[in-house]
This record gives C-alpha cells, sequence and structure tokens, in this order.
C-alpha cells in the first residue's frame, strides 16, 4: 500500500520518515533506487542508501541534491565509475548556489570532493567535470588548473579551449609543461588569443594546433609568426587551406603562398582577397611557371601523341568521339595535344591545365574545345585527377555550370 501511494505516480510524493526508513530496507532494488532519487528523500535516509549493494540505488543517491555532504563523500570514492561521474555532475550543478557566508562552509565540503574527482582515476569522470566546469566564473582555479594538465585529451580540452579563469599567464605555463596530445587545438581554438599563445602553438609544430591556428580568425598573429608558418607549410597540405583563408594575409605572405599551394587554392586566394588586377595577373603567372617546372616531359611520347592529334585535327577527324575513346584508353599524350588543338591554347598549356588538378580550369579548357560537359567530367575524373570535393557537375546534369565569363576567367590563369 505505502509503496503504490508513493511511487504511483510520475512526480514523488514526499515521503515520511517513517515510510522511507521502511522502504530504504525494501528487498527490491528498484524500489530502493526510486527511494533514492526522490527530492524529499531524507538526508538521513540517503546516507544509508549511499552505501547499498546495488549500484544503480547508489548512483540515484549520487545525483540527489538532497544528499548530505557525508554521503557525498563516501561516493566520491565509490567503486563504480557512474556512480562517481553522476556525482561529479550534481557537485558541479550545485557549485554556483554557494555563495554568501552561510554556504562558505558547504562550498568549503563541495570544493573538497571536487578535488578528490579531479583526481578520479577514470577519465570519463575528470571529463564530466571538465565539460561542466568549461564555462564556470565560480570553479575553484586550482582545480580548474588540474584538469587542464591533465594528460587525457578528453579531460584537458573543454577548459583549454573554453574556460574564463585561464589567464594568458596559465596558458603558457601549460604549453610550456606539456599539454594532452591532441589538446594545443583546443588552445589554438580559444577566442582573443595572444600573440604570444599563437607564437608558443606554432613553435610546438603541432600540426592540427597550427591549421586550427589560421582558422582562428579571432587569434592575433604576428607577421613573422605567420612566416614561420608559411616556411614550413609547403610540404604539409593540410595548412595550405587554412593558410589560405587566412583574413589577415599581407600581399608578400600571398605571393609566398601561391608559389606552393593548389590551383584552386590560389584562386579562393584571389577570390576572397578582392586583389587588383595587378596582383591578380602576377599570382597567375607564378601558378603558371610553378606548374612548367614540376611537369616531367616525356619528349618522344608528347612528340607521338602532338603528331597523332595533329593528323587527325587537320583531316577535320579530331572531335568528341575520338576524344571519349582516348580517355577511355587513358592516351594521355593525345589528350593533351587534342584538347590543346581544339581549344586554341598550345599544348604546354593544356598540358598544365590538366596537370593542375583544379576542376574549373580543366572544365574551361573542355568547354572551350568544344566538349560536352560529361565528357568534361570524365576528363576531371579519370585524366586531370581531380578531388572529388573540388569535382565540377554538370547543370541538370548535362550542361556546362558557368557563363562564358567565368570560363574566360578560369583559362586566364594560364592563358592569360
Amino acid at each position: 500500500m505505502v509503496l503504490g501511494k508513493l511511487f504511483g505516480r510520475r512526480k514523488p510524493k514526499e515521503i515520511t520518515y517513517e515510510d522511507s526508513k521502511e522502504l530504504a530496507r525494501d528487498d527490491s532494488p528498484k524500489i530502493r533506487a526510486e527511494l533514492a532519487s526522490n527530492p524529499s528523500a531524507r538526508p538521513e535516509v540517503l546516507y544509508y542508501l549511499a552505501e547499498d549493494a546495488n549500484a544503480n540505488v547508489r548512483k540515484n543517491v549520487a545525483g540527489n541534491s538532497n544528499t548530505p555532504h557525508q554521503a557525498n563523500n563516501i561516493l566520491a570514492s565509490d567503486e563504480d565509475g557512474e556512480v562517481r561521474g553522476e556525482l561529479a555532475r550534481k557537485i558541479c550543478r550545485l557549485l554556483p548556489s554557494l555563495s554568501g557566508e552561510e554556504a562558505e562552509q558547504v562550498r568549503e565540503q563541495t570544493i573538497a570532493i571536487l578535488e578528490v574527482l579531479a583526481e578520479d582515476q577514470l577519465p570519463s569522470v575528470r571529463a564530466i567535470l571538465s565539460q561542466s566546469l568549461k564555462d564556470s566564473l565560480v570553479a575553484p582555479k586550482h582545480v580548474i588548473m588540474s584538469l587542464a594538465q591533465d594528460v587525457e585529451e578528453i579531460v584537458a580540452s573543454p577548459v583549454l579551449e573554453f574556460s574564463p579563469l585561464l589567464s594568458e599567464a596559465d596558458l603558457l605555463e601549460i604549453i610550456a609543461g606539456g599539454v594532452a596530445s591532441g589538446s594545443m587545438s583546443a588552445i589554438a581554438r580559444r577566442e582573443n588569443i595572444t600573440e604570444d599563445i599563437s607564437d608558443a602553438v606554432t613553435t610546438s609544430m603541432d600540426v592540427p594546433a597550427v591549421a586550427a591556428l589560421l582558422a582562428n580568425n579571432s587569434a592575433r598573429v604576428r607577421e613573422d609568426t605567420l612566416d614561420q608558418i608559411i616556411d614550413q607549410a609547403e610540404s604539409i597540405e593540410r595548412l595550405h587551406e587554412p593558410l589560405v583563408m587566412r583574413v589577415d594575409l599581407s600581399i608578400r605572405a600571398m605571393r609566398r603562398i601561391a608559389g606552393f599551394v593548389a590551383v584552386s587554392l590560389v584562386d579562393k586566394l584571389v577570390e576572397k582577397n578582392k586583389l587588383s588586377e595587378d596582383i591578380e595577373k602576377e599570382l597567375k603567372k607564378q601558378v603558371r611557371n610553378r606548374i612548367s617546372k614540376k611537369q616531367n616531359f616525356t619528349e618522344e611520347d608528347d612528340e607521338m601523341g602532338q603528331e597523332e592529334a595533329q593528323k587527325l585535327f587537320q583531316l577535320g577527324r579530331l572531335n568528341e568521339e575520338v576524344i571519349s575513346e582516348a580517355v577511355a584508353d587513358k592516351q594521355l599524350e593525345f589528350i593533351q595535344a587534342g584538347l590543346g588543338l581544339m581549344a586554341d591554347v598550345p599544348m604546354p598549356t593544356a598540358k598544365s591545365i590538366l596537370n593542375s588538378r583544379n576542376g574549373k580550369v580543366v572544365t574551361a579548357l573542355c568547354w572551350k574545345a568544344g566538349l560536352s560537359m560529361r565528357l568534361a567530367m570524365k576528363i576531371q575524373r579519370d585524366i586531370a585527377h581531380v578531388p572529388p570535393r573540388d569535382m565540377v557537375n554538370a547543370k541538370d546534369g548535362v550542361g556546362y555550370p558557368f557563363d562564358e565569363a567565368e570560363m574566360d576567367w578560369q583559362l586566364s590563369f594560364f592563358t592569360g
């Protein structure tokens, strides 16, 4: 009868002391667990249940805001990680309300439990603290520092990225002492990090962290620090796009970056920064020269492919069907020469375009040669090896997606 009255409704009913004593000794773990989660359960009953044999009962005690400090102390060392994790959530939830003289003792007791949990053997328990306290202004500073210096990324990263309690000096100290593997990126993502922190991230040579730093437009980065990154970036493709998308690049930096990133990224660099016509032409010329130097010409193959393409072109038989067959057979030299003749551009230029792996400019070359967009897509994929994310797809399944002005602009990188 007592059980039906107390647990027959969704909202727990207030429990008398006598009823709670009876329920706390019930043989059913489910009944004891329901009692342990009831906000009106008496502190002394919850203290009794804190040492219950059933972990689910203890977990509910850990999450109950009415549980006395003595019971929380016991649960902080509970053998079950889920129990300790639930206690961590509750303690962090209660912390902001513990202010004023009357709450000072309770706050001290709560901080003592936080300190125990911050040293918990399970990273998952420490991670709960870090996630719960990452935005806190009232958390104990020493606990935040302990979490920030944790050896596990899932523990250190939340407070390293977000905690308002960590000063520039704190962050530099943490970096100097060594951060958890993967956590340097969290520091690099912080809002408004200073030049000194940016320097420290760069000096770490942590590639994901440097990429995150470049992508963080609120981060202040000295020009000489950016130069250091550019010095290293040529051989690290992961840094190319973040460099190009950086908002505070000087013209000098852009010239250096255009010397090694993909043509598609130089395209983005030009578009994003709205450069003057002279600078745009300079960067395009730089790209053309770079690609030309990288090509390994096999003169004999080039001559054979060129001769065959020239012969068919003079006979008026160099057309889409012939190019399509050459694409299927991977006749690279013939395709380079054929597209050059059909598009009225020099063969070395056509070869440079196909080697650029730039979907837009390859598409523009095919358009200039009078090929269909469907064949242009095959050439992008099978001959130019354009990465899938940079592929230009047909409009409505069949047509070219760009107008004549856009096509000419793309080609100007190589024919300019």
